[in-house]
């Protein structure tokens, strides 16, 4: 344990010279630098070189690599979204009084990227650091929809009675999503809440993120159809608005 974690330690060291040197640094340099036996610090810029932590310039110098520009694009990408979806989940959240969510598509399913909280005591959840199976979520029936996260395959978890619990019956109400524009979960979670979710679309016409509105039952079963029509309208707005701002960039 002592050998791994002096192993992490040092890899750590050298990953934080090349990143914070003003240029691309050589072999000699981190050796002389960190004073690690050569071989060590070969092996561990291998390591690092492999995982995409750091890489090589045309004159074999050493520089932060790919895997900091993919998660520096990664999250620009998720800023520039969640600035430009503010006034939709503003004026949702004016229009109905409900919890508002913006969603994107992750490894893990769906993230949850921001929220204006609901005006009501009853119903003010924050979902952000809350786990929901996808079939039980409106924004991860969209993601579903829309190919954006894969089908699950087998036997779905039931939260309550009303949830889905098979394949098939995921299918079913997928189709039933992109017909009418929009997805809808009736107590499908957690009994007592209900919640509606549309797409938002990206320059290429896929889905980039949802936009969501969820409360209790008593406040929202009768109001689906009108929820699900603010919904679609809202985010049919921020789709045209993120393709004017790439359009223009």
């Amino acid at each position: 344990m002592t050998n791994g974690t002096q192993s992490i330690d040092r890899a750590a060291e050298i990953l934080s010279l090349v990143v914070k040197a003003d240029d691309a640094i050589s072999y000699t340099e981190v050796v002389e630098s960190t004073e690690l036996a050569r071989s060590t610090v070969s092996r561990l810029l291998s390591a690092l070189e492999r995982n995409g932590l750091v890489e090589r310039d045309a004159d074999g110098l050493y520089r932060g690599g790919a895997l900091f520009a993919t998660y520096a694009s990664r999250f620009d990408r998720v800023e520039t979204l969640v600035s430009a979806a503010d006034p939709t989940l503003q004026r949702l959240s004016e229009e109905t009084g409900e919890t508002v969510n913006l969603a994107m598509p992750s490894s893990t399913g769906v993230v949850q990227v921001a929220q204006v909280d609901s005006t009501f005591v009853l119903g003010a959840t924050n979902w952000v650091d809350v786990e929901v199976p996808p079939h039980c979520s409106a924004l991860g029936k969209i993601m579903y929809a829309f190919d954006i996260i894969p089908i699950p395959t087998g036997r779905l978890e039931r939260r309550t009675p009303h949830s889905l619990g098979s394949r098939k019956e995921l299918m079913d109400n997928l189709a039933e999503v992109r017909e009418r524009g929009y997805a809808i979960v009736h107590e499908e979670f957690e009994e007592g809440l209900d919640a509606l979710a549309a797409p938002v679309f990206g320059m290429d016409d896929r889905v980039v993120a949802a936009v969501g509105i969820s409360g209790p039952t008593m406040r929202i079963a009768d109001h689906h159809e009108e929820v699900g029509r603010l919904l679609v309208d809202e985010a049919g707005l921020l789709s045209r608005s993120l393709k004017r701002k790439v359009t223009h960039r």
